[in-house]
């Protein structure tokens, strides 16, 4: 089996619930055959019931009608049709990660709440970056959680990378420095930041990211150049209220989602899509180091449609 194969079956079976949720109600609409106002009302229904959001909706729904309206649709070109609309939302946002910093290391903050998958990401990244044969640095600046600096060290280990750490407790602001000082003097091409990913003291968070920033600022004025917001999609709308508040706490430049294998709440990528606009760099079906991809956003319109 090709490597593209088994990830467009890693795919499928992540998302098996949302494509079953919307593709079962899309069944029962195109049983009536036309797409008559009533119909594509079902259409609209069906999107919103798998996670699409209302605006995605009303946008697809539009589309149908501008484009099929008054006309027999059989099952199979009403999901077709789907998915093209879902492609047209995702697509502008499908942006992978690319190294362009000059000087190097391009640095990424990743930034996300616990339990988010924050830290196996980050593990995922540097895998990814390492099969295109970038140089990988990881900097372990969640402090605050006893136990993220052993798993960022353990994953550290495993994908063969080195880390930038200190003591448990310690200030985030003087391991990044440190870590882009060794960094830069070793010709690392991306350091990857981990970040604490606690939301209950906004104030605090903001203050921490600052410093970060502040000190990053100092050493190259460009960095960091990607601030990654990584979301669990189980959260559903509570993953998207995440984008809210990060955006304003962090300025997040682009979303990789995590967990959807297993939920039935793939249908908020494209409502993150629709309603944010922001890049959306990476995608994530499992726990295995690769199962975390660049977003091809054809293929998983085609997958949550049913039709890929």
């Amino acid at each position: 089996m090709s490597d593209t194969q088994s990830w467009k079956d890693r795919l499928f079976g992540g998302f098996r619930k949302t494509s079953e949720k919307l593709t079962s109600n899309l069944t029962e609409v195109a049983r009536t055959a036309k797409l008559d106002d009533a119909t594509l009302d079902d259409v609209e229904d069906a999107l919103i019931v798998s996670d699409l959001g209302p605006a995605a909706a009303a946008r697809i729904r539009e589309k149908l009608r501008e484009k099929r309206f008054g006309l027999e649709i059989t099952e199979r070109e009403l999901k077709e049709a789907v998915a093209e609309e879902i492609a047209a939302i995702l697509r502008p946002v499908a942006k992978p990660l690319e190294i362009t910093a000059f000087p190097r290391p391009q640095v990424l903050l990743v930034i996300g709440v616990n339990g988010s998958g924050k830290t196996t990401t980050i593990a995922k990244l540097a895998h990814l970056f390492q099969e295109d044969d970038y140089a990988v640095m990881l900097a372990a600046g969640d402090t605050f959680r006893a136990a993220a600096i052993g798993q960022l060290q353990t994953w550290a280990d495993r994908v063969g990378v080195p880390i930038v750490r200190g003591p448990e407790g310690g200030d985030p602001a003087s391991i990044v420095f440190d870590a882009v000082k060794q960094a830069t003097d070793v010709g690392t091409d991306v350091l990857i930041v981990d970040t604490a990913g606690r939301l209950q003291n906004k104030r605090e968070l903001m203050d921490e990211l600052a410093k970060i920033r502040k000190v990053l600022g100092r050493l190259n004025p460009e960095a960091p150049h990607d601030v990654v917001l990584v979301l669990d999609a189980t959260n559903g709308q509570n993953a998207l209220s995440q984008i809210d508040v990060f955006k304003e706490v962090a300025g997040v430049s682009g979303l990789v989602m995590t967990k959807l294998d297993g939920t039935a709440r793939g249908g908020v990528l494209v409502q993150a899509a629709e309603q944010y606009g922001l890049p959306i760099h990476a995608i994530g079906v499992g726990e295995k180091i690769d199962d975390l991809r660049p977003f091809d956003p054809d293929l998983v319109a085609r997958v949550i449609a049913g039709v890929a």
